[in-house]
């Protein structure tokens, strides 16, 4: 595929600073700062980092971060790092308790998805989006963070109110994991003050506190030397550096300022091993940690190199380890060995498997012996080879899109520099390098270093974590995992054969494909394309990325068209399939085959539809049709990888049924569809005993042998006449012979009345409530709209009152939903974790909520947030491929025109409080809902 001239120019001009970078580069130099942001410090010692960036255009994405997080609490204040975060939204200086949430939705931006915090061990960042549409919002903006930096009130009372809050987020997370990791981590972090300090906290600190004590650490840790702050998106950088001198300059540093001092983490003295078992563990592990080392971000270019050289025998010795699992009988559902991250400031060498039936000890012959296999005998050049070409087409990507990035990935970035010092030469200088410096590794270079990183025999932790015993079966004990590990360590390795493939998927393009008709529809920009063999594709080109095509196609039939009797052959067909590749190739052998280029494909048997998924890189288009045309003319039957794949999903779905969460949901299909065979429940290992592999094939065949019907959608960085030749030659060869291209309705449908159910199940006093509202309904894309809005407004009263007013929730809400196939139908779907003593309490305020919008209607102020955020939103997403392949898929299994995409906002601005509430009253009919309710075990359950 040839280039057109511009490209042609900017890759020459690309390659002349690579010429001059390669005279210029020296190990030894420092790396630069890359130059299109600006870094500074104010006198106070606040840093800051300002980029003008224009996606997505009119906002500008604004962070406070701060080092202090959970490890900087005393011990009155174990939990307080994060409920400072949380006393950020509740009440400061220039904004009252609830005042900043309301402001912020008046102007689009969304409590949640938008607006947010975390706090972690080292660290609390404030995300802060501000659409700039309007110069006031920018000037608030930078108010918000100001009052964050110095500005929080603490109100005792607002105090009071925040803990249920934060109490039910620690409930939250509450479960086996949790259990578990209570006992891990202390071992994991070698006796480290890490173990001691989560950033959730302690339950009696949070109780209890007194508001001295979080002040306190408010006052010792938010001052200027430990903050910055980060402005990037569509402002002008001298606007935003006059902003924050005139919003940050003021911050004082306390006149003696504690020190910021950093955990240490210390060395293993033995090797140990430790047993983790808990009842509602959903599937076992093991776990080897080797010893940790001081961790060292890159500062020179030679170390750039160094890093590079870990990424590239990352990338190899994963690899192997997922060939691994290839096997009829592998020794681990999945699992693989790298150096990694542990906290700040250290990493070390790890090895995890996902054990399989074969359980420990074929997994960490596998592990450690596969580590072994490369320690001793290194790497061929065929991997090195394709590691490198991969690795270099990232680069390449990266950089081809370095102008159509968004600002969000910047700040993440920035805030990784000033937290950890990770380096940010910018993506022109690390493309030179890689340029550069890629050529000159060479085989022996990656495996000499790799002789040194991969531990032999060294110190270290094996952990077993798993679910309890069930009668007849055990779990290793502490000294039969170190056998095992030893027993490994003594076992012989051999030297790894690699075996030949092709270099290409296909010789080159089928001949006799055709266009027969074209015509543009101009309101979108949008050629529609009907091939020779009646195949129809819809052609956006698109400027929102460099390097990104999107491919999709769709045609109704699917799984509806077989059987109750084949239901699980239907519904695992095309994993079956795609577990087993392509021709002669393995999905391994795949990747080997494609290195060096970005491109995947993937096919899916639906419910009521099939058809294919992909995306590849401008230059591997023709790839990626290829893989399409493969899949209708030569998918590959292998009986050791199907048998891996059962095997593999057995294992997965043996222990599915311990956790409270997986029942939970299986008893809401059940309850609103009763005991249909076609519900798609929790996976049990007996389903997977009815996936044959010749019937599931043959099912694939069936629906994919033929194109007849079949709508492709392409969306990106692509020319039309270069496109239009290699859409003639593959998908214009596909075979259209007859086969049904209508789906059946099989009838499936929800109960109707009052269904209650009560799940009893788990350990933890937690709850969740599931109420469900469901009905049929004539489709109208106006009537979806409106119950969306419905969904909306009620969330923010979920917000408002169950949240903040009650502290009874932290998170959940509704969900709605509208479909036209098979039928007209809606669902309302509210979900709400809380206590089990408050279930009573939380389903009674939701359903007064529900009373009064159907009285009442929402007010206007609300259905006016929700409908700015939906069309900032959309503003937003019109300049993105995903969003157009959506539409447009849409557009045709809804059998619409296209160019309702352009008409979104006057639709959503025509929404009236008084249709919202005429849709509260038509959706949420109080004699037509299913109520499930999950409470814990009996026994940890008072009685109602």
């Amino acid at each position: 595929m040839k280039l057109s001239k511009l490209r042609l120019i900017s890759g020459a001009v690309l390659l002349a600073c690579a010429c001059m970078a390669q005279a210029e580069i020296r190990l030894s130099d420092p790396l630069p700062l890359a130059p299109e942001v600006t870094v500074g410090k104010l006198p106070n010692g606040l840093t800051y980092y300002i980029k003008k960036n224009a996606r997505p255009a009119q906002k500008v994405e604004l962070r406070l971060v701060v080092k202090a997080g959970s490890i900087l609490e005393d011990d009155d204040q174990q939990g307080l790092a994060h409920f400072t975060e949380h006393m950020a939204f509740n009440g400061s200086t220039h904004f009252k308790r609830n005042e900043l949430i309301s402001y912020l939705q008046s102007i689009g931006v969304k409590f949640g998805a938008d607006l947010n915090a975390y706090t972690s061990f080292d660290e609390t960042v404030y995300v802060l989006p501000i659409p700039t549409n309007k110069k006031e919002n920018l000037e608030k903006g930078f108010l918000v963070l100001e009052d964050w930096a110095h500005g929080l009130k603490f109100n005792p009372a607002d105090i009071n109110s925040e803990r249920g809050i934060v109490l039910e987020e620690a409930r939250l997370g509450k479960g086996a994991s949790d259990r578990m990791n209570k006992v891990l981590y202390p071992k994991l972090l070698n006796g480290s003050r890490y173990a001691e300090r989560m950033p959730i906290g302690k339950e009696s600190v949070l109780k209890t506190f007194k508001p001295e004590a979080i002040k306190r650490f408010y006052k010792d840790w938010y001052r200027p030397d430990l903050m910055a702050v980060m402005v990037v998106g569509d402002v002008e950088p001298k606007q935003a550096e006059k902003l924050i001198r005139q919003h940050f300059g003021k911050l004082k540093n306390p006149a003696k300022p504690r020190p910021r001092l950093y955990a240490e983490v210390p060395q293993r003295s033995q090797t140990e091993a430790l047993v983790i078992t808990d009842k509602e563990a959903p599937d076992d592990s093991v776990f080897i940690r080797y010893p940790i080392r001081a961790a060292q971000e890159p500062v020179t270019i030679a170390d750039y190199r160094r890093q590079m050289i870990e990424n590239l025998y990352g990338q190899m010795l994963s690899a192997r380890m997922q060939e691994l699992t290839q096997q009829a009988n592998p020794p681990f559902i999945q699992g693989g060995s790298s150096m990694g991250k542990l906290v700040r400031g250290y990493e070390s060498f790890s090895a995890y498997a996902l054990l399989g039936k074969g359980g420990v000890q074929p997994a960490v012959d596998a592990l450690v012996q596969e580590d072994e296999r490369a320690r001793r005998f290194g790497f061929s050049q065929d991997e090195l080879d394709r590691a490198r070409k991969d690795m270099l087409r990232n680069y390449e990507r990266a950089y081809s899109e370095r102008d159509k990035s968004d600002s969000a990935g910047f700040v993440a970035e920035y805030s990784r520099n000033f937290l950890e010092q990770e380096a940010i030469p910018g993506i022109a200088n690390e493309l030179l390098y890689a340029q550069e410096l890629l050529p000159q590794v060479t085989l022996q270079e990656i495996n000499e270093t790799v002789a040194k990183v991969i531990p032999d025999q060294q110190k270290k932790l094996v952990v077993f974590m798993g679910a309890e015993p069930k009668a007849g079966a055990s779990v290793p004990t502490q000294q039969q995992l170190l056998d095992a590990v030893a027993k490994a360590e003594q076992q012989k390795v051999e030297p790894r054969t690699e075996k030949v493939l092709a270099s290409k998927l296909m010789d080159g393009p089928p001949a006799g494909g055709s266009i027969v008709s074209e015509k543009l529809n101009s309101a979108i920009g949008v050629t529609e394309l009907t091939l020779g063999n009646g195949v129809r594709v819809l052609l956006k080109p698109t400027d929102f990325k460099n390097d990104q095509v999107l491919m999709g196609s769709t045609r109704f039939g699917g799984q509806s068209l077989f059987g109750d009797a084949d239901i699980y052959n239907a519904r695992y067909a095309s994993a079956v399939v795609g577990s087993m590749g392509l021709k002669d190739l393995a999905p391994l052998d795949l990747q080997k085959v494609l290195a060096g280029k970005t491109v995947n494909v993937g096919a899916s048997l639906g419910e009521l539809s099939e058809g294919f998924g992909g995306s590849a890189s401008s230059a591997d288009v023709e790839a990626m049709l290829q893989l399409v045309y493969l899949y209708f003319n030569d998918v590959r039957k292998d009986a050791g990888l199907y048998q891996s794949f059962i095997g593999k999903q057995q294992d997965l779905a043996k222990n599915s049924m311990a956790q409270p969460e997986a029942v939970f949901y299986d008893a809401i299909q059940h309850a609103m569809f009763g005991d249909n065979p076609r519900v798609d429940g929790v996976p049990r290992v007996a389903d997977f005993d009815k996936v044959g592999l010749d019937r599931s094939l043959d099912i694939f065949r069936q629906r994919f042998s033929s194109a007849r019907d079949m709508t492709f959608i392409f969306a990106g960085s692509f020319e039309l006449d270069k496109i239009k030749p290699l859409i003639a030659s593959y998908l214009g060869t596909l075979p259209v012979g007859d086969v049904p291209h209508a789906y059946r309705d099989v009838g499936m449908r929800p109960v109707t009345g009052v269904v209650k159910k009560d799940i009893y199940m788990g350990s933890e006093p937690k709850s969740t409530i599931s109420i469900t509202f469901n009905g049929d309904v004539a489709y109208s894309d106006e009537q979806k709209l409106t119950l969306q809005a419905l969904g909306e407004v009620l969330n923010l009263k979920v917000i408002e009152v169950l949240r903040e007013k009650m502290s009874m929730i932290y998170g959940g809400g509704f969900e709605t939903s509208m479909g036209q196939h098979p039928y007209g139908h809606y669902s309302v779907a509210l979900n709400l974790p809380t206590g089990p003593e408050n279930v009573d309490k939380v389903i009674a305020a939701a359903f007064a909520e529900i009373n009064k919008m159907k009285t009442d209607g929402p007010s206007a102020a609300d259905l006016e947030k929700v409908k700015l955020n939906w069309i900032t939103r959309q503003q937003k997403s019109l300049r993105e491929n995903r969003y157009w392949m959506s539409q447009l898929m849409g557009s045709v299994t809804q059998g619409r025109d296209p160019a309702h995409i352009l008409r979104y906002e006057q639709r959503v601005r025509a929404i009236t409080p008084q249709a919202v509430k005429l849709a509260a009253q038509r959706y949420l009919d109080m004699h037509n809902y299913v109520q499930v309710v999950l409470y814990p075990e009996r026994k940890n359950v008072a009685a109602k």
